[in-house]
């Protein structure tokens, strides 16, 4: 799997009060009656003990902990794996409501990581009433962790032959596949048990346990990304544990795991990602061909065709610069996911116009001067994306942390092999981005990646929740379909559909209207009005270029408001030059 290469960090009436905790409204007569937890799921969750936290300062500001929950829920008192969990306490001890839970995504992202940046981008309204509580996931960071493979040397055998964006040609190609095969067979073997319990529902039950753990009669939960998918497992098996829940840049659960009737579909046939990072970038370049030169650095001629030639020219060969350093190369997978990288940005315009333009300027030289600073640009962007922490010395798990998650969580094709004819369709249906975002479930084929987790969860998800669940769109969102948070609101009967127009990956830190949304319906319970649609702050091509053709291309990132670091669902190769 291609190493993490962007992180970018993201209802209803008054509630009663109880012990301390605002518990959502009671149905008004002859409305239909809520869900409650299943027989099945109470008996699992409530026979664990409620752990003791033994609370220890770290990191300065905020308190850690570990406990260890049980492998498998039922068989409570048999194997064990370790948790890691942290938390910030609120400033208002007195007025606090209880502990709000924070998970960043990916999978395979730190719940503990996202608490602990809390400070830097929630409300001043949230630190003062919640503990800001996060835990990592099982297998994943400061928990105990998967590991498919003995040795680093053992890891990088398979993973070298992964790390690309995406494969292109059919050499590349079947070195993937190959090595995709290999990946499942040892997190099949070698990864367990743990990768037969790493599912989502999983995670869940651990969440229900450690709600019991920091003393919330309910819980009050905020995720972003794959972390959405956390949130409405919760709601669905366990609809009357939590006071609000609110699900930001949003997976629709059934389109993740996907049905008996999508089985041979590879995911993001059902979740449709690459469709929404083609829809974000045709708008960008559209939206740079209105705002002409004084706005848009690409938008000399018609930016879509310039693109699309850009694109066919690194589909024909990559694009070779030298300097003093060395030698880099940028192929059409090194293009697509860099600018793939760039959507997830608030200010997406600029950065997918500045790298398009950079290329551009390199095969299709304007001036000497154009090229040289182009490939100064150019090579400054891949020394930085180089100089970040690579897969070495200790073990790194990213990889196995991620599929341990998606392979046991989805159904997927059978055979590897049937990938590069099911990435052609998918690059059919979404340009560009088909591949890029298709590739990284190859190692769940069902054939290679053998083991199960039989207690996993897979729908229903349309439970009638006691408490709502705000559901929360980004509408040009390059990761999570914009199309998946209005469907997935229309499945779970008591949700309310939040929209943005923001650019880049989740709502939360976009706009004074999303951010307070947000923040009324976890602090008051108050959802917003049916149909809101709020504005993001950043939108592509407002202001003008500086009149210095060089700095126009190095143009800074607007003013944002602090937003969480949120984990991409997919890892993704930016510009990575020789590999």
């Amino acid at each position: 799997m291609p190493p993490l290469a962007r992180r970018t960090l993201i209802a209803g009436a008054a509630g009663l009060l109880l012990s301390g905790l605002a518990v959502g409204p009671a149905a008004a007569a002859g409305s239909p009656a809520s869900a409650t937890t299943s027989a099945l799921e109470r008996k699992r969750v409530d026979s664990v003990k409620t752990p003791k936290l033994g609370w220890y300062k770290c990191y300065d500001t905020a308190e850690c902990a570990t406990t260890r929950l049980p492998l498998d829920y039922d068989n409570p008192k048999g194997a064990t794996t370790e948790i890691a969990i942290l938390r910030i306490k609120a400033k208002d001890q007195k007025h606090k409501i209880g502990s709000l839970f924070l998970n960043p995504g990916g999978p395979g992202g730190s719940g503990t990581d996202i608490a602990r940046a809390a400070p830097d981008f929630l409300s001043g309204s949230l630190l003062q009433r919640f503990d800001i509580v996060g835990f990592d996931p099982r297998g994943i960071a400061a928990s105990t962790n998967v590991r498919c493979w003995n040795s680093v040397k053992d890891q990088t055998a398979v993973l070298q032959d992964m790390n690309v964006a995406f494969p292109w040609g059919k050499a590349e190609e079947t070195r993937y596949v190959n090595a995709a095969k290999k990946f499942g067979k040892a997190c099949s073997s070698t990864g367990k048990p743990l990768t037969g319990a790493m599912s989502t529902a999983e995670v869940v039950r651990d969440m229900e346990v450690l709600r019991r753990a920091v003393g919330d009669k309910k819980l009050t939960y905020l995720g972003f990304s794959y972390g959405t998918a956390i949130g409405q497992y919760y709601a669905n098996m366990f609809p009357d544990r939590f006071r609000a829940i609110v699900v930001d840049g949003v997976l629709d659960p059934e389109h993740w795991v996907g049905t008996k009737k999508t089985a041979n579909q590879e995911q993001d046939e059902r979740l449709r990602s690459a469709d929404g990072a083609y829809r974000a970038l045709q708008e960008i370049l559209q939206r740079c061909d209105k705002a002409g030169p004084a706005y848009c650095v690409f938008s000399d001629g018609d930016p879509v065709a310039r693109f699309a030639k850009i694109a066919d020219a690194l589909r024909k060969k990559p694009l070779v610069i030298k300097d003093e350093s060395g030698t880099y190369t940028i192929t059409y997978a090194d293009f697509i996911g860099g600018v793939l990288g760039s959507l997830y940005g608030t200010d997406a315009g600029d950065g997918v116009s500045q790298v398009s333009q950079q290329v551009w300027d390199l095969l299709y030289p304007p001036s000497p001067a154009a090229a040289a600073t182009a490939k100064t640009q150019l090579i400054k962007r891949i020394r930085d994306m180089r100089g970040k922490a690579a897969r070495d010395f200790p073990y790194a798990n990213d990889a196995e942390a991620f599929s341990g998650v998606l392979c046991t969580d989805a159904l997927h094709p059978a055979d590897a092999s049937q990938w590069p004819a099911l990435m052609a369709k998918a690059d059919k249906r979404a340009p560009y981005f088909g591949r890029a975002w298709g590739w990284s479930s190859a190692p769940c084929a069902r054939k290679t990646w053998t083991v199960r987790d039989e207690d996993a969860y897979a729908g229903p998800w349309t439970t009638r929740t006691g408490a709502p669940v705000l559901v929360v769109g980004t509408k040009w969102d390059p990761a999570t379909n914009y199309d998946d948070a209005v469907s997935a609101a229309k499945r779970l009967p008591n949700s309310q559909l939040l929209s943005n127009t923001n650019w880049g990956h989740t709502s939360y830190g976009t706009s004074d209207c999303a951010t307070n949304a947000i923040d009324a319906y976890l602090l008051k319970d108050t959802l917003p009005a049916k149909g809101t649609l709020c504005e993001g702050r950043d939108q592509p091509f407002t202001t003008p270029l500086p009149t210095d053709p060089g700095a126009a291309s190095l143009r800074a990132p607007t003013a944002q408001q602090a937003r969480p670091p949120v984990a991409t669902p997919l890892p993704i190769s930016v510009l990575n030059g020789n590999r």
